[in-house]
């Protein structure tokens, strides 16, 4: 039973909701323009983060959301569209370069604002010697290791919602009950932008996953999406008789259960492909970058840049000169 359309007032809750989101969003993506020294969120940012939010709102309001009650079909692409669209759309436009906050604080700095060799080795406290009294430093191990672990767990706990959602019993549930259907939208909005902020690279600290670690993680989701899409497209029993109803005297409830494995099985990969196309892509820069053609190696080498849109290159000194005496010593040995 869907929440919006058995508690009318649950959509003007929804609304509001979204209204406050969005007000928020845009008054921080003001300041954040303004933020001197930072990298500074573009329209297009906004663009897919208003349109996340407003995907995700429109799912729970719309005539979606009235059919979802009564097509299996229907419901799968709700599903869809609050797992893998919304969330989707919204960690493409890099939040985090709006939510982010400066590099110190009352409480601690960042360490990898401080050089290498000022870097403690334990756990003695770093003194900045200014009103920050004492701020205490992560050390690289502890960074490392849970850099690691996040974006399993988050791959972990987000395809665990996507299949245990649909196991018959819950979903059953869900259909009778409608703080369950609710809680199970929030379930899938929640653990759907947390996995695909993972997948956007953010990890709080200025830093980034490999895109091949990221890629792991696309492989992973779209191989449970097969699974759950297969079993239901071939399957030859009823999975959900909760959805028995007067709508199906044409098309019968298997075959509703069919169409809703195929929607599920192909409605998650356009995104999924995208976002690994594109890693696919940064990856690549990343190795052109660092390994540029031969004859390029000899005259050029790599700006130091953190993450450049494209690979940029700089003229060693003397490189020319150094070029045309090698030239000229081979022509004389010759």
């Amino acid at each position: 039973m869907n929440p919006f359309t058995a508690q009318p007032v649950l959509t003007a809750a929804a609304l509001l909701v979204y209204v406050l989101a969005a007000g928020w969003y845009l008054a921080a993506f003001g300041r954040a323009r303004q933020r001197p020294g930072a990298e500074q969120p573009t329209t297009a940012d906004a663009v897919l983060v208003q349109g996340g939010l407003l995907v995700a709102v429109v799912s729970f309001i719309s005539p979606l959301a009235y059919w979802s009650d009564i097509y299996l079909w229907v419901r799968a692409m709700q599903d869809v569209t609050l797992a893998f669209i919304a969330p989707a759309l919204v960690a493409a436009g890099r939040p985090w370069l709006v939510i982010r906050r400066a590099p110190a604080t009352s409480v601690g700095i960042r360490a990898e604002s401080i050089p290498p060799d000022e870097l403690f080795a334990g756990n003695e406290p770093f003194t900045t010697g200014n009103e920050l009294s004492v701020a205490t430093v992560d050390r690289p191990d502890l960074l490392s290791r849970r850099s690691e672990v996040v974006p399993i767990i988050a791959v972990v706990v987000f395809n665990a919602a996507w299949l245990g959602l649909h196991w018959p019993f819950v979903f059953d549930a869900a259909q009778g009950n409608w703080a369950v259907r609710l809680a199970e939208n929030l379930c899938y909005l929640g653990t759907g932008l947390w996995f695909w902020l993972e997948v956007a690279g953010a990890r709080g600290r200025g830093e980034w996953h490999a895109p091949l670690r990221r890629l792991g993680m696309i492989t992973a989701t779209v191989a449970a999406g097969t699974v759950l899409g297969m079993a239901l497209v071939f399957g030859a029993n009823v999975a959900y008789p909760a959805y028995y109803n007067s709508a199906h005297h044409i098309m019968t409830v298997l075959d509703d259960q069919q169409l809703s494995g195929a929607v599920l099985w192909m409605g998650v990969l356009p995104s999924l492909v995208v976002a690994g196309v594109a890693l696919l892509n940064s990856w690549l820069n990343e190795e052109e970058a660092d390994k540029p053609a031969d004859v390029g190696r000899l005259v050029m080498h790599r700006r130091a840049s953190g993450w450049p849109t494209r690979p940029g290159y700089a003229y060693r000194r003397g490189t020319w000169r150094n070029l045309v005496a090698r030239t000229a010593a081979r022509a004389i040995d010759f």
